[in-house]
């Protein structure tokens, strides 16, 4: 969304025109995709072009007839140089008519609670260019992906302090590297106070804790709210088995909805350490035989349980798009059919197999054949029953397949092939 400043409130001025603005006139197939809906202009698209601007600074963009396409902001020095924000001449970047617009948008669609859990800005589709922000509770996370979103940080930060009024405000900038040798620093407080070292947030009945100041993971990936509701509504009565259940968001789901038994499976033991927090937070006893936590490498535990018949009704594969544990490297483009067969050699006929990626480079129809040809490795015959991404906060403007990252497939098994 853009407009201009109202006269008596704080607003950003980025893109106001003091000057002839610079333009960059697109070659037809750049021009289509930014006609399309796409954000981004690549460097190689400049094809050796230098702008005389600085980090942040409006170019318009045209097509070779000159006609008019997009406003953007020009990010030298990466593969992105320039980052659309409006479709309208002379627009500014204007961060309180964009989170007010978020925020309607959210209060339409979404049933929101003081300790609701849920994205507020996804930026790259709503105008705020490399600026995205999450509410956990009373408190907000951003997260910039580049110094083009400097040049409006604090206008955006008063917008959503207005709008949200949160507690506090962390801040993680994503476009710094970590320091040569040392871990990423937690996220920096730039408003409000201090938040607790857990945050309690809540998805319907289910409750999680996170830490709003992680330098990575919060401890709860609110994009796949979709995801854990399709198991809440499958998993009574079913064995269930969770790979790569990092804080054991999915485990816990399955539990608290009457599934028969769930086994999680995550490389890293403190993880489950926090899973089981998540169940204790939920009145569950981890000590519970039915619920097991098992610490080790994915492939090798399905393999381990294949090979010993074990076997389950629902199997949930949410992996990272790259992860390394014992040696071995996992990457979702390469080794997803793999990691489907594995899953398919321990789902009895007619269980439900929950197959999700977060590659943003694993386009919709390779995600799907590599449940394909995970199948036909494992000799099963399956169907794809529902597809499904990203939630309604999680807005991606048309024409940008890399603003729906998201895939997630509920596959039933059948016999053999």
């Amino acid at each position: 969304m853009t407009s201009e400043p109202n006269k008596g409130k704080k607003r950003s001025t980025i893109g106001a025109p003091r000057r002839r603005d610079a333009t960059v006139r697109l070659q037809p197939d750049v021009a289509r995709r930014v006609q399309d809906g796409h954000p981004w202009v690549f460097e190689d698209a400049l094809q050796g072009r230098k702008l005389s601007k600085s980090v942040g600074d409006p170019v318009d963009l045209v097509a070779t007839s000159g006609e008019f396409l997009a406003r953007a902001l020009f990010d030298p020095g990466g593969p992105l140089a320039l980052r659309v924000f409006s479709r309208q001449a002379g627009a500014v970047v204007d961060p309180h008519g964009v989170v007010q617009e978020a925020a309607r948008l959210r209060r339409d669609l979404l049933d929101i609670c003081p300790t609701s859990c849920l994205r507020v800005i996804n930026g790259d589709s709503e105008g705020l260019p490399a600026f995205n922000a999450d509410r956990y509770g009373d408190y907000i996370v951003i997260s910039m992906y580049s110094a083009v979103a400097e040049r409006y940080l604090e206008a955006a930060v008063d917008a959503l302090v207005e709008t949200w009024s949160p507690r506090g405000v962390y801040l993680q900038r994503r476009y710094q590297p970590a320091p040569q040798g040392k871990a990423r620093p937690p996220g920096e407080l730039i408003h409000g106070e201090i938040a607790p070292l857990e945050v309690v947030v809540s998805e319907g009945r289910f409750r999680f804790g996170v830490d709003v100041s992680a330098p990575l993971g919060t401890g709860i990936f609110a994009d796949m709210r979709l995801g854990r509701q399709r198991v809440a509504k499958v998993a009574a009565g079913r064995r269930t088995l969770n790979c790569f259940s990092y804080t054991g968001a999915f485990s816990l789901v399955a539990a608290l909805s009457g599934a028969k038994t769930v086994v999680s499976v995550d490389s890293a033991a403190r993880a489950h350490a926090r899973a089981t927090h998540n169940f204790h937070l939920n009145g569950i006893d981890d000590g519970d035989d039915r619920f097991q936590f098992l610490t080790g490498d994915s492939f090798a535990v399905l393999t381990r349980m294949a090979e010993r018949k074990e076997r389950f009704d629902l199997v949930v594969l949410d992996p990272p798009t790259f992860s390394s544990a014992k040696g071995r490297t996992f990457t979702a483009i390469k080794d997803y059919a793999e990691l489907v067969a594995g899953s398919l050699a321990v789902l009895e006929q007619g269980g439900l197999l929950l197959a999700a990626s977060n590659a943003a480079k694993l386009p919709d129809v390779d995600f799907e054949r590599a449940i394909g040809r995970g199948a036909e490795r494992a000799g099963r015959r399956v169907a794809i029953v529902d597809r499904f991404g990203q939630p309604a906060d999680y807005p991606a403007a048309p024409g940008f397949p890399e603003g729906r990252y998201l895939k997630v497939a509920m596959v039933r098994a059948m016999g053999p092939a």
